[in-house]
């Protein structure tokens, strides 16, 4: 990694200096942005792009606030940690623009030039932005408050290969350096290292801090524990292996649930650092414990339910009884929708229940087996997995007690999934039109208003939990929940996005 001070290549209004491929203009009564002062609460602003605008609304009412037009398509947007700037990045171009919501005539331009760019973020502080070049050449820091640049060399192009601490002090990069796998934690404060690159292998700590053979082929992820303790390392599926380390780079442990066939496809933390759930392609969730990193237990998802303290929700569609003093002709706009003629509810099914299975096909790459989404709900007491091989299942594991609680059945494949950031409460799409909602309550399905089909892709809960937005493939919707105070409404009104 190098750092060098930038210098100055176009004055701009008033702007001091620039650095290559830089440039900034900024309002007169400031030449830069304001120091990172976190937010009492998340702010009610709600940021979508169309082909090259950038309309950011007000998230209660969805009224536009700010109008930006960027130099080219919009291919991803993110908010800064405390949401005072909107990061716009045009990779086609090679270009990232950033937008202030305080001072809308604040903006600025990046540009990584011949380099080419395929992935920008934020970094913790909301004050640099970290850019990837085609290739994985390098990754790029730059400066919003000094302008400076600095470059990270040999980042690794694998699923998850840069993760921050959730205090933003420490960056974990995986890198590729002659043919070999290695780990390299940054002080985010001035991205230097926080200590000699160590290579991912068993070897005694004591040897750590120089190169040696790495034991993964290929590494596939790195993640850090909420408290920022510990870093996860995992192989490809070609290999079952999973590594933690401390951060100062001692190997605390290494997993290995079974050899000779597909392993690991997917990882997650608990919000109390407790617990890691591996998911692998055997169709299997093993959980590890913090304190000896051993397994305490494994969930399976076996194709039919016995137990009879399980409760199975299975989704169901029956049409409304025609009641003939209520009929109206013509039939409204908002009710002249493909599924109007039917309603979505969940019944309690039965034991036993045999789920619906997917059976992958050889002759293709990828096969759609094994665990491919799990996570866990904000208080750690429950866990939600969808096995590839059951699309249209959800299912929920109690934590406590090690045991499978709940279980949803759809009648359409699992999308996504994503629990309430304040509660366990787990919100649940199938790209129909109607979102899923459970909790340890029970479970409940409603039907997003509006003309015509909306189909919802993919959902994100707002920090504080109370709203919820739903994404089709040209449109969005923001859905407000009641709270015990009886405030909100079930949904707000669409928006356009790209």
């Amino acid at each position: 990694m190098s750092t060098r001070p930038s210098r100055p290549k176009a004055c701009v209004e008033g702007a001091k200096e620039a650095a290559p491929g830089w440039s900034a203009a900024l309002p007169p009564r400031e030449d830069r942005p304001p120091e990172p002062t976190p937010p009492a609460s998340p702010l009610p602003f709600q940021a979508s792009c169309v082909q090259y605008r950038l309309v950011v609304r007000d998230a209660n009412t969805l009224q536009i606030r700010q109008l930006h037009t960027c130099l080219d398509q919009i291919q991803h947007i993110e908010w800064s940690a405390d949401s005072l700037f909107i990061l716009c990045a045009l990779y086609k171009r090679g270009l990232v623009q950033v937008w202030s919501l305080e001072q809308p005539e604040w903006h600025c331009k990046i540009d990584e030039g011949s380099a080419g760019l395929v992935a920008s973020c934020w970094s913790p502080d909301g004050r640099h932005i970290l850019n990837t070049t085609e290739f994985h050449l390098r990754i790029t820091v730059w400066s919003l408050c000094t302008k400076s640049v600095s470059y990270i060399k040999y980042p690794k192009a694998c699923q998850q290969g840069i993760t921050f601490t959730r205090d933003g002090r420490y960056l974990a990069l995986a890198e590729r350096r002659d043919c070999k796998d290695y780990v390299s934690i940054l002080v985010c404060s001035d991205w230097q290292l926080l200590r000699k690159t160590f290579s991912i292998s068993s070897l005694p700590p004591a040897r750590l801090g120089k190169h040696f053979d790495t034991d993964t082929q290929d590494l596939a992820g790195i993640e850090w524990a909420p408290n920022g303790c510990v870093l996860a390392a995992w192989d490809s599926c070609l290999e079952y292996k999973i590594l933690l380390y401390s951060l100062d780079g001692r190997l605390l442990s290494t997993f290995c649930a079974y050899e000779w066939s597909l392993g690991i496809k997917s990882v997650a933390w608990s919000p109390s650092s407790q617990f890691l759930a591996v998911g692998s392609y055997d169709g299997k969730v093993r959980i590890l414990n913090h304190v000896t990193w051993k397994m305490i237990t494994e969930f399976g998802h076996p194709a039919t339910i016995n137990n009879p303290k399980i409760v199975v929700y299975k989704e169901a569609e029956k049409s409304p009884p025609l009641v003939l003093g209520r009929l109206a002709f013509p039939p409204p706009r908002a009710a002249a929708g493909p599924l109007s003629s039917t309603e979505s509810k969940y019944e309690v099914a039965s034991v036993p229940v045999s789920l619906q299975t997917l059976k992958p096909a050889p002759d293709r790459a990828n096969p759609r087996i094994g665990i491919g989404a799990l996570a866990f709900s904000p208080d750690s007491c429950f866990l939600a997995t969808r096995s590839d091989s059951v699309p249209t299942a959800v299912w929920i594991w109690d934590i406590q007690k090690l045991r499978l609680l709940a279980a949803l059945e759809q009648l359409s494949a699992v999308r996504c999934f994503q629990w309430d950031p304040r509660q366990a409460r787990l919100a649940i799409c199938t790209g129909g039109s109607n979102v899923y909602l459970w909790s340890p309550a029970g479970c409940v399905s409603v039907q997003v208003p509006g003309e015509g089909d909306f189909q919802v892709l993919s959902l994100c809960w707002h920090l504080s939990g109370d709203s919820l937005a739903l994404l089709s493939k040209d449109h969005f919707c923001l859905c407000f929940l009641e709270t015990e105070q009886g405030v909100g409404t079930a949904f707000g009104q669409r928006g356009d996005h790209t």
